[in-house]
């Protein structure tokens, strides 16, 4: 028996070769076939250098339980989710480790209908049958390597009124990840001019970790968008699960303005419905659902938990600032293409810039993006910020971490999962000055 300290709170990342080869890879397929008690499996992989061989191992471990395997290849982690609810597969694997540094890898993990497999609906028992290898054996198992890229493509058109679209020009940087798989077979479809920058599938990562979030590789987005005087720019992590836009000037949009944007655009088509949000900023999707006759459903953080708040509610989006973005017409999962194509066709319809759509809510609800600061003691920085704060806040709330509203501002504070590290997210109302203030302040306590 050994331990695999590679099993996360949603997904399975590591390290490799220690925290992550193809023997845990192996055992982790078999493992998850039996969980699943699946008779057919989905399995993908990204472009990193060992993914290849580590699918092999998950498919080995998958066909030697007597499982057959749906091998769709080289794909995005929304590729996977979108076979494996067209296909009718019990549960699908895919080889990513999304925007990790090069030497690591890892698997995301879902049932039927792309349901997630986290810490608390299997990845635990899992991690327990992995390690004690104690191996499912059966006859019957067999790979076919299974082409959905056109479906796939398809059903990404569905959301759009592709006759609407102007011929926008529109600057695209998977990062060297598999996004340009997508954009590419997309591209046939649609009157935009697509400006490509860092395009081809490369795990050597030429240039860079694809990690948009980091400010050093927003910098050749915004300079393709200004060299190109594209409308806007869209950059995504290597497993395109996220994506990240950046207006016609070459600003990045923090993904809180987007999530009220995407909600509004929804609404017009479907009023009514709900709208799922995270905790860490809210005021501008709030605003923004209950003026266009929406209902807003606040979830906690992270995409099982907006998955699960999702079905529970029936709602028909989800946005998170983290820039993931859930769909129910798409297995109520994450999606990566479908936030651009939106933004596009918005663009399109309004004849307004992507600045002139955000710009406004931006200035009615300046907010600081995420802080994150590495503590000694996560829980006690925590309780320090409600010792000081909570006596004098209108509302508390503890649904993720600990949320503090007051007249004209807010602010959540929670932990990571897997570090010592709090996170900080703060907005005010139409007061850029009070944030800073604010922000200040805040950290300041925290340093205490």
């Amino acid at each position: 028996m050994i331990e695999i300290t590679s099993f996360k709170a949603y997904d399975i990342r590591g390290q490799i070769p220690n925290q992550i080869n193809a023997d845990i890879c192996y055992r982790i397929g078999n493992a998850t076939g039996a969980f699943l008690d699946a008779k057919t499996m989905v399995v993908g992989r990204d472009m990193r250098l060992t993914s290849s061989e580590f699918a092999d191992a998950v498919i080995k471990g998958l066909t030697d339980a007597g499982i057959e395997v749906f091998d769709i290849g080289l794909c995005g982690t929304e590729m996977v989710y979108f076979a494996t609810s067209h296909l009718g597969a019990d549960g699908g694997i895919m080889v990513t480790a999304s925007h990790n540094p090069a030497d690591y890898n890892g698997l995301k993990l879902v049932r039927e209908q792309a349901r997630p497999i986290s810490a608390d609906s299997g990845l635990v028992d899992i991690r327990i049958l992995a390690e004690a290898d104690e191996r499912v054996l059966a006859d019957g198992g067999k790979r076919n390597s299974v082409d959905v890229l056109d479906q796939y493509i398809q059903h990404m058109l569905t959301y759009v009124d592709v006759s609407s679209l102007k011929p926008l020009k529109l600057v695209m940087n998977p990062g060297n990840g598999c996004a340009g798989i997508a954009s590419d077979a997309l591209e046939a479809h649609l009157p935009f001019e697509l400006i490509k920058v860092h395009n081809e599938p490369d795990g050597t990562f030429p240039n860079g970790i694809p990690n948009p979030m980091l400010e050093e590789n927003q910098a050749v987005t915004a300079s393709a968008v200004n060299e190109h005087k594209a409308d806007m720019g869209i950059a995504w992590d290597g497993d395109f699960d996220r994506c990240f836009l950046f207006d016609e000037n070459g600003t990045f949009i923090e993904g809180y303005y987007i999530v009220g944007l995407l909600a509004e655009s929804i609404l017009k088509k479907h009023p009514g419905e709900k709208i799922v949000h995270d905790p860490r900023m809210t005021w501008n999707t709030l605003d923004i659902v209950k003026a266009a006759g929406g209902e807003a459903v606040q979830s906690k953080s992270g995409h099982s938990f907006i998955k699960e708040k999702m079905r529970e509610v029936d709602g028909i989006y989800g946005g998170e600032m983290s820039a993931h973005h859930y769909f129910r017409d798409f297995s109520y999962a994450d999606s990566g293409m479908i936030p651009w194509l939106l933004v596009a066709e918005l663009i399109s319809t309004s004849g307004a810039s992507l600045s002139e759509l955000v710009g406004e809510r931006m200035r009615m609800y300046p907010a600081s993006g995420e802080i994150n600061r590495k503590v000694k003691d996560a829980v006690a920085t925590l309780q320090k910020l409600h010792e000081h704060y909570a006596a004098d806040a209108l509302q508390v709330n503890d649904l993720d971490g600990f949320s503090f509203e007051f007249a004209t501002w807010r602010f959540n504070i929670r932990m990571s999962n897997t570090e010592p590290v709090v996170r900080l997210n703060i907005e005010t109302r139409a007061d850029a000055a009070l944030l800073r203030e604010k922000t200040d302040e805040i950290l300041a306590v925290m340093a205490e």
